[in-house]
């Protein structure tokens, strides 16, 4: 009959997709893994996955945190973070990661001229990420924090497949055409079976620093209107604060250089709410 004719290509097709799946690999001394996405460039993720990785620690000082920038094209970590110089490598072959402000940071940025632009094809890319991913002896950390490209492409899913991921974060203005291609990258994450932890509503306010009147530059409450069509979560709103910018070029992100700013604490609180959201870590 049809329908069990039906049943029988369904079965092989869902056999040969597992098949083509690799199979995921947990990366050695990592308990659990963030990955901080969002569809749009542009958006304050680099700066977010900074200072959420800072407020981790923050959090608690005896939890050890690492920070990888999988962004091969426009690795933004190294300068955020205050760091230069290439890894130095173990009696293994293995990357050590460079570290600051007690965070363990691995990036493409590390192993080229800072001015030097990656002109890659896909595979090559591919290659760098899984060397990234498995050529770094992080030590043992209690949380890995991952500052992925923009978009939903290769890395996205290569990144997603082979490693487990304890969850994600998205981070989009309240813009229209961000939030468009936020929505593909919740879709995309759910598509591949990793938990979304929330939303973060970047650059959701500017306040003049004179008059302190309010502006939505970007509109009000886009991301939140998202997250309830989505049926996920709101971690935080984080303003649009000359602060935040300046002390991330100069590398001294915001959550160390000025633990009690309001943007800090805007990061400290996203901090939180991804911890009480993350599954409880194996003994």
């Amino acid at each position: 009959s049809s329908s069990s004719g039906d049943a029988a290509l369904r079965d092989r097709q869902a056999r040969i997709l597992s098949r083509g799946l690799p199979k995921q690999k947990p990366i050695e001394g990592v308990k659990q893994v963030v990955v901080v996405a969002s569809g749009k460039g542009g958006v304050g993720k680099s700066t977010t996955a900074v200072n959420i990785a800072l407020a981790l620690a923050a959090n608690d000082s005896t939890k050890e945190v690492g920070l990888l920038d999988a962004d091969i094209y426009g690795p933004s970590i190294p300068k955020m973070m205050n760091l230069k110089g290439n890894p130095e490598l173990t009696p293994k072959n293995l990357m050590r990661p460079l570290k600051n402000y007690g965070i363990a940071c691995m990036s493409m940025g590390f192993l080229i001229e800072e001015t030097a632009p990656v002109v890659w094809r896909g595979l090559m890319v591919m290659s760098a990420v899984e060397k990234l991913l498995r050529q770094v002896d992080w030590g043992q950390l209690d949380y890995l924090v991952i500052d992925m490209p923009p978009g939903t492409g290769d890395v996205q899913l290569s990144v997603s497949q082979n490693i487990p991921i304890s969850g994600a974060v998205i981070v989009s203005t309240p813009q229209d055409v961000a939030l468009l291609d936020a929505r593909k990258g919740a879709e995309m994450f759910r598509k591949v079976h990793v938990p979304v932890l929330g939303l973060v509503q970047n650059m959701s306010v500017f306040q003049c620093p004179k008059c302190k009147h309010e502006t939505h530059i970007f509109g009000a409450d886009g991301v939140r209107d998202l997250a309830k069509t989505l049926g996920l979560d709101i971690l935080g709103d984080v303003p649009l604060h000359v602060n935040i910018r300046e002390t991330c070029d100069s590398g001294q992100p915001v959550v160390i250089s000025q633990p009690q700013s309001d943007a800090a604490k805007a990061y400290l609180k996203i901090a939180m709410e991804i911890l009480r959201r993350l599954p409880v870590p194996p003994a």
